[in-house]
């Protein structure tokens, strides 16, 4: 007798029911997905246990193919198989020329921006390519999961782009994925590793693919990764390896550089196969069949291979002290150090690097599928499958983050729908001769005035030296952690002094209150721009009044007769006038303009006479 399931009224049978979310590894070389059961995250294999998808689709009249069929038909059908597709996400077609001649395929002439790929099946677009890749990963989750997914983290390049973002985003749409978030693959990989649940440090993610190297420094703060720097090499990679070894083949078993495309393919592989060998054992023995007849027998041992392939694995060390001065530190200061890609597994590659940053690389987890794994324990906190204690990841930010400056504006800082963790950062200035101190006020919303936003916070950076008005160089950096907290701090950059506040940006507004907030910017967008337009001439016409007052303070008495005093005053309490009386843009900005025009013949004096006291007691030669 089957039991009846009994939940109180307005409450789910199943309140405890795992949701299906899985993590997805868009690579330009093998894709993968993957999921959290029971707790565990891995990835996901299809029907003939193969966990790597190839990023490779075929247009053919009879309907799409995708991966290994795919794959092994790009030979012989190289202009209706996409491979690569990544390289051309989000790219317009003048992004296309940087590409070379490495693109095997014919493009549409279109008046589009958008490039498309001419096929069998019809043009097709890079964000449809990738679509296809994306629908496979995805049914292959559904059928192991036995049911749809709720949503997806798919992982990108911590270089891309917006338009890459953007573009990776519209292909899970088309596959119609839900997308819990973009995740860049460097910090996927530390998540894999738990290093965001460690202590604040500074690691480095060091991914060497088939085709290309990526390093990346990652410092960890209150649970926000900020990418420091990032760095690499794309046209270097485990390819690269092969190629030497299939060289050294050449050479021992003489065969020359007119080798047939076959011979030389299999060359290729024999040096892979023999290169994944030696990962396990010292030596192996290699089987070459010889072109005209006959075969040739070696033996290649791991020290042999090492010294073929070092010179490669110095050029990502020396990509990696690079990006590391980029990103301001030294390799003492690296806490962990992770191992991404397949090409990782050589062992002369993991001792090189740790050599180089001083502390043995993690390898723990297959290089191939960390990226993965690290998506899926994402995708699993925001399908909301963790305990009460992690649910305060946040998915977005609701509303814009940002400062007041002169004039009562906002500048947004943090967009909203920003995904956090989140950290951004930019530069003011000062707006008065000899200013020592800043007032930093927080807001929050979409509207162009203070006024019509929301308050979240004031404090003040003092400290700064005093110099001529836009000289100090002032740093106020946002970053949201994954609890929702915003950190807002100052800095002078000239002196390091800093202040800063903490404020949870969210919380306090109902949806109703932030939906009333955004339809409000929306009503109001037009006004909200003009209101804004006039402000920002209201404040450039007091910088110009400030700026002209100064001088005159300075050197009018010396370089000015009465009547030409009296014409430059006359001009400056005009523009005053108008300033404080207009209510309209235009009108400020011409008076700007007049002014500045009346000025020149002094703004032409004092440059002259700044040049004549630089230049005393030197000769003209020694500007030379």
């Amino acid at each position: 007798m089957a039991l009846l399931q009994i939940a109180e009224p307005g409450q789910s049978a199943a309140p405890h029911e795992h949701k299906l979310a899985a993590g997805i590894d868009l690579g330009t070389t093998n894709s993968l997905v993957a999921t959290v059961r029971s707790g565990v995250a891995e990835t996901l294999p299809d029907e003939e246990g193969r966990h790597l998808l190839p990023s490779v689709v075929r247009y053919t009249p009879e309907g799409v193919v995708v991966g290994e069929e795919a794959k092994a038909a790009a030979a012989e059908d190289p202009h209706n198989t996409i491979a690569s597709v990544k390289r051309l996400i989000g790219r317009g077609v003048s992004d296309l020329k940087t590409l070379g001649d490495r693109l095997p395929y014919e493009f549409v002439d279109t008046d589009s921006a958008v490039p498309r790929i001419k096929t069998v099946a019809g043009p097709v677009s890079a964000v449809e390519v990738s679509a296809e890749i994306l629908k496979v990963l995805a049914a292959r989750a559904e059928k192991t999961l036995g049911g749809p997914l709720t949503g997806v983290v798919i992982t990108v390049p911590a270089y891309f782009d917006d338009a890459q973002r953007q573009a990776t985003k519209d292909a899970a749409r088309l596959a119609g994925l839900n997308v819990f978030r973009l995740l860049n693959e460097p910090t996927a990989a530390a998540v894999a590793y738990g290093l965001d649940r460690g202590a604040e440090g500074i690691h480095a993610v060091y991914d060497l693919g088939g085709g290309t190297f990526d390093i990346s420094i990652l410092r960890l703060n209150k649970g926000v990764f900020e990418v420091m720097a990032t760095g690499g090499d794309s046209a270097l990679g485990g390819d690269d390896f092969d190629r030497a070894i299939a060289e050294w083949i050449m050479q021992q078993a003489g065969i020359g550089g007119d080798a047939s495309p076959q011979l030389l393919r299999s060359l290729m592989d024999k040096a892979r196969e023999a290169k994944e060998a030696l990962a396990q054992q010292d030596t192996v023995e290699i089987e070459v069949a010889l072109p005209g007849g006959g075969q040739w027998k070696g033996q290649l041992d791991r020290a042999t291979m090492n010294r073929l392939i070092e010179p490669l694995i110095r050029k990502t060390i020396s990509a990696c002290r690079r990006t590391l001065r980029d990103a301001g530190v030294r390799p003492a200061e690296i806490e962990d150090v992770v191992m991404v890609g397949g090409s990782t597994r050589t062992l002369r590659v993991r001792e090189l690097v740790g050599e180089f940053f001083g502390t043995e690389p993690l390898v723990d987890i297959d290089p191939d599928k960390v990226v993965a794994i690290g998506a899926a324990l994402q995708a699993d906190v925001l399908a909301g499958n963790k305990p009460e204690d992690e649910m305060l990841l946040l998915d977005v930010i609701p509303l814009s983050l940002g400062i007041e400056t002169m004039g009562g504006l906002v500048e947004k800082i943090v967009p909203r729908n920003t995904t956090i963790p989140v950290a951004r950062a930019q530069e003011f200035t000062t707006f008065k001769d000899g200013q020592t101190a800043m007032a930093i006020h927080v807001v929050q919303g979409e509207r162009e005035l203070v006024a019509d936003n929301r308050s979240l916070a004031r404090f003040e950076l003092r400290g700064i030296p005093p110099m001529v008005a836009g000289a100090a160089r002032i740093r106020v950096t946002f970053s949201v952690d994954a609890d929702g907290l915003l950190h807002v701090e100052a800095e002078e950059l000239s002196t390091g002094v800093k202040a800063s506040v903490e404020v949870k940006p969210s919380y306090g507004l109902t949806d109703e209150e932030i939906a009333g907030m955004l339809q409000s910017s929306i009503e109001h967008a037009g006004e909200d721009m003009a209101a804004r337009r006039l402000t920002e001439q209201k404040v450039e016409a007091a910088r110009v009044v400030e700026a002209l007052r100064s001088a005159l303070a300075t050197d009018g008495d010396e370089l000015l007769d009465a009547a030409e005093r009296q014409r430059v005053e006359r001009a400056l309490h005009d523009l005053q006038q108008t300033a404080d009386s207009a209510s309209d843009a235009e009108t400020i900005k011409q008076a700007i303009e007049q002014l500045e025009k009346t000025c020149e013949f002094y703004v032409e004096r004092r440059m002259n006479s700044n040049i004549r006291k630089a230049m005393a007691g030197h000769k003209v030669d020694e500007f030379e």
